[in-house]
């Protein structure tokens, strides 16, 4: 692939493209993303070592999701006058701290303490991602530049959950942490190396997202969000201990299907791209229920461990189709209100993935964690019915 930026004679846009800066953001969210979801492959060490239930351990990821749904707008609203690329290193400051102070947890108050910061730093870096990279490249580069950046979102995807169930076992839960906290201090350097002062320009306001909700096709796309990324978090966030009690892998095992579900989201973001160019809402469609049917299989079949181990992967590559599907809907529908098309996805991705945590760990409680896949089933097959139905609105968008 040619990275060398030549001007451009279309649009008259002739800054040099700044391929480094967009390394280094893809680099910045690769170790958020990790961190933040290292706690689904680590629930039932964590929970062990600090003495809690694996519902509460399981409260981590939601904590994160909480503060990054509001962190995201409050950080782009309330930081406005200072520079992008102070604002930038701050936030890799933190996934560094908050990876640091996991890593060292007494308690789970501390490590909530810790998933509270790597909230604000991940709702923040990702509120802040489309507008930094548009500043990093000429306009007609953009496309390729959010693909260097969401390649960082795929391949945590990959890693994060087997890689961390692998340390888990073999040093132990905190070096994981320890990991992701090595990670940040390679974007921190590599983003004060290649990223260059970025001054305020602009603002997003808080009445400018309002507005873009006010949109129907916006509020469809948001809706379909909470349903489903609700459901599959739900699921998600339990699925070590499932994995342990219903079909009985061991570690080793729950590595190698944890990888094969992080593979089967690579290749589901792609086939979503692909399928969304064509059709929002064929996409949409097809992966809500993917995630649906492969859930309601977990519930009702998992006891068997071919099931299970063929379903979780299929379930990584449904899932991994949704993010770029939903995306691709909002920015069509909202494509001159990026940026608060942006936050707006962006909160209800994080009160989806906490509410998920929060119903999953209450289901795991009262029924064991094979019980929480009826309820992701029906979240997901409840927001692939709410795009089908809505063809009128979706015919506008594609």
């Amino acid at each position: 692939m040619d990275f060398v930026s030549t001007p451009s004679h279309t649009s008259g846009d002739e800054r040099a493209a700044r391929w480094g800066a967009v390394l280094s953001l893809s680099l910045g969210v690769f170790g958020l993303v990790t961190a933040e979801f290292l706690p689904a492959s680590l629930l039932t060490p964590m929970s062990a070592d600090l003495g809690v239930s694996i519902g509460a351990a399981g409260q981590s990821v939601t904590t994160t999701a909480v503060v990054g749904a509001f962190a995201g707008p409050a950080i782009v609203i309330g930081t406005g006058r200072f520079d992008r690329r102070t604002v930038l290193l701050a936030l890799t400051g933190l996934l560094v701290i908050s990876s640091l102070i996991a890593g060292f947890a007494s308690s789970l108050f501390v490590l909530l303490v810790a998933r509270v910061l790597l909230g604000i730093a991940l709702g923040g870096f990702w509120a802040m991602s489309l507008a930094l990279a548009m500043r990093l490249v000429p306009d007609r580069l953009m496309p390729r530049a959010m693909a260097i950046v969401m390649s960082g979102v795929s391949l945590a995807t990959v890693c994060a959950a087997p890689l961390g169930a692998w340390i888990g076992a073999t040093l132990g839960w905190r070096y994981a942490f320890l990991l992701a906290a090595a990670v940040g201090i390679v974007s921190f350097i590599a983003q004060l190396l290649t990223v260059p002062p970025l001054p305020p320009k602009g603002t997003t306001s808080l009445g400018t997202i309002l507005r873009v909700i006010r949109r129907p096709a916006v509020r469809l796309g948001l809706a379909t969000i909470l349903l489903v990324v609700t459901g599959h978090f739900a699921g998600f966030t339990y699925i070590r201990p499932y994995l342990e009690l219903v079909p009985h892998f061991g570690v080793e095992m729950i590595t190698a299907i944890l990888l094969a579900f992080g593979i089967g989201g690579f290749f589901g973001n792609i086939a979503g791209g692909f399928i969304a160019e064509r059709s929002t809402r064929l996409s949409i469609t097809l992966a809500a229920s993917g995630v649906a049917v492969t859930a309601l299989i977990l519930a009702l079949f998992g006891v068997s461990p071919v099931i299970a181990a063929v379903a979780t992967a299929a379930w990584g590559f449904a899932f991994g189709a949704l993010p770029v599907s939903v995306q691709s809907f909002i920015s069509r529908a909202a494509g001159d209100e990026a940026e608060g098309a942006g936050a707006a996805t962006l909160t209800t991705f994080q009160i989806a993935i906490s509410t998920g945590a929060i119903l999953g760990g209450l289901i795991v409680e009262l029924q064991g964690p094979a019980g929480v896949f009826l309820f992701s089933a029906l979240a997901a097959l409840l927001g692939a019915s709410l795009v089908t139905v809505s063809r009128k609105m979706l015919v506008q968008v594609g």
